[in-house]
């Protein structure tokens, strides 16, 4: 703080660069998250109906690795506020995990429906 103060005395410029550069990596997080946003919606509203099935077991393995980073994340030891940071770790682990089986369910029940009779 008090570099700050003494910055935006000297060179109000180096003030606001300086400022500005402790907000660029919240800054490049938030447009990843947007872009990631828009590019998924596209290609979601892109898939027809006969390329769901393998599509979904593909995207369950993907789901496999979201509970891998989740658990990273549960047991990431942080400065402020670790039981909040545990808790979102553990309930993202949970919402992870339930995609995981929730998506072999569905996977299996499609691939029943293809199976013959008899």
């Amino acid at each position: 703080m008090g570099t700050e103060l003494l910055l935006s005395a000297v060179d109000p410029t180096a003030a606001a660069e300086a400022a500005a550069a402790a907000n660029l990596p919240l800054i490049l997080g938030l447009t990843v998250f947007v872009l990631a946003i828009f590019v998924g919606f596209e290609i979601i509203t892109k898939i027809p109906p006969t390329l769901h099935t393998p599509l979904m077991s593909g995207s369950n393995a993907i789901s496999g690795i979201t509970v891998v980073g989740a658990l990273l994340m549960a047991g990431r030891l942080h400065d402020t506020w670790p039981f909040l940071a545990a808790s979102l770790g553990f309930f993202a682990v949970i919402l992870a995990t339930v995609n995981v089986v929730g998506g072999f369910l569905v996977t299996n029940r499609m691939l029943e429906m293809f199976r013959r009779k008899k």
